[in-house]
């Protein structure tokens, strides 16, 4: 992995992952606050997509793929989350993220949500993510970029 000087980063790769995890080649640490409860007393869906976000953001960096802000532009193209179980505080959740399909100018991430209090996946779900230039114009992602995903996936993508 490649890390950034004086930034934490809340990822496990390789043995540091569960089991249930191991085929996830990025794990995103995050843990539930307790001011992100809904009325129910559990995790607002909403806070799901954000955690995926988080998530996408450090396998992008766990790649190698980004730095700094501007190393590479996207744009979400569509999200969903099947929730399996609720998730209540205090909790930490595991996210692990990995490609499902690259295409020629988008990629579609598959993220798996395990809570570490509930020994279990609470919830599952997809990110659409497509390449654009600076001008938000769709783009094909590079050679090297499909490389760098292929290796750090561990696969032929």
């Amino acid at each position: 992995m490649l890390g950034v000087t004086g930034v934490y980063e809340p990822i496990l790769v390789g043995d540091d992952r569960p089991d249930v995890l191991a085929e996830y080649p990025s794990v995103h640490v995050q843990p539930v606050a307790w001011g992100e409860m809904d009325g129910f007393h559990h995790l607002n869906n909403v806070v799901f997509y954000r955690y995926a976000e988080s998530a996408r953001i450090s396998y992008l960096r766990a790649s190698g793929l980004v730095k700094t802000r501007t190393d590479i532009s996207t744009i979400l193209a569509a999200n969903s989350c099947q929730y399996k179980c609720p998730v209540t505080y205090p909790d930490t959740l595991l996210v692990g993220v990995r490609i499902e399909n690259l295409g020629a100018t988008s990629v579609v991430f598959e993220h798996a949500y395990y809570s570490t209090a509930q020994d279990t996946i609470v919830a599952t779900a997809e990110a659409v993510m497509v390449r654009a230039d600076e001008h938000g114009v769709k783009q094909a992602w590079t050679d090297s970029e499909r490389a760098a995903f292929a290796k750090f996936e561990g696969r032929e993508l």
